[in-house]
């Protein structure tokens, strides 16, 4: 009697596995993902305004702001972010709302587990990063 329900336990965990695999193709083909990939891109290159213009417009404003109060130059500052841009990014879940979303992901930074939050907002037809956050804290 109890092996028929093993094999029906392991059935249901091989579906949840299979089920959860899924979703997680389907969080990496969605046009926020694709949105977040654009900004990460843009860091890896360099490349300042292509890194502004994957952000909402207020974030936009507000990264010019930060880099201008520290004294730095777009250079300076996307090598600053280079830096700081975890590695070995997993999508683990994402939630729309209309023309917002909340992309959870893991990542590695300094040879520690990351977790992080990143909000995104439609503006004008596109998906766009208004901000993120990153932790070593589980959520």
């Amino acid at each position: 009697m109890h092996k028929p329900l093993r094999f029906a336990a392991c059935g249901l965990a091989v579906l949840l596995v299979a089920g959860s695999s899924n979703a997680a193709q389907d969080i990496a083909k969605s046009p926020q993902v694709a949105a977040y990939k654009a900004l990460l891109k843009a860091v890896n290159a360099g490349d300042f305004e292509g890194y502004k213009k994957s952000m909402t417009k207020a974030a936009g404003e507000g990264i010019d702001k930060q880099i201008k109060e520290m004294g730095m130059d777009p250079k300076k500052g996307m090598e600053m972010l280079k830096a700081m841009v975890a590695q070995n990014i997993k999508y683990t879940a994402l939630k729309v709302d209309g023309k917002k979303a909340v992309l959870s992901a893991t990542g590695r930074m300094m040879d520690a587990d990351q977790y992080g939050t990143i909000d995104l907002e439609e503006e004008n037809g596109a998906w766009k990063v208004a901000q993120q956050s990153w932790t070593n804290k589980k959520p």
